[in-house]
């Protein structure tokens, strides 16, 4: 099983991970500013319903190339997540406006989702 943990910890992932408010900003403007299609995954690592989509999610951006795929911790991003009052919350933007936002878990309707942003 470790040889298999360390295939998957070496693939590369096509997912920007934002750890503090600051990278956070910087990475949401940079979505806006661009014409290419994003998703930011908001969790919380005491979340079990966000541990459990997480993989899921990290599998869907080896899916989608074309879809930026960023994950922020709430508890490392507080001041920059105060509107997100569910987690995990998945927005979804397009040509740097957000044109849909899911709450909870849910892989087949997440990969729908990602299938109509693409």
């Amino acid at each position: 099983m470790r040889k298999q943990e360390s295939e998957e910890a070496n693939r590369k992932v096509n997912m920007e991970t934002a750890t503090s408010d600051q990278s956070l900003i910087t990475i949401l403007d940079d979505i806006k500013s661009s014409k290419s299609p994003a998703v930011v995954n908001y969790g919380a690592s005491w979340c079990g319903v966000c541990s459990e989509t997480f993989p899921a999610f990290r599998e869907l951006s080896n899916s989608f190339k074309r879809i930026k795929f960023v994950y922020a911790d709430i508890d490392e991003c507080p001041e920059s997540t105060l509107h997100i009052r569910y987690t995990p919350t998945f927005q979804f933007y397009r040509d740097g406006e957000k044109v849909d936002e899911m709450f909870g878990a849910g892989e087949e309707r997440l990969h729908d989702r990602l299938w109509l942003l693409s």
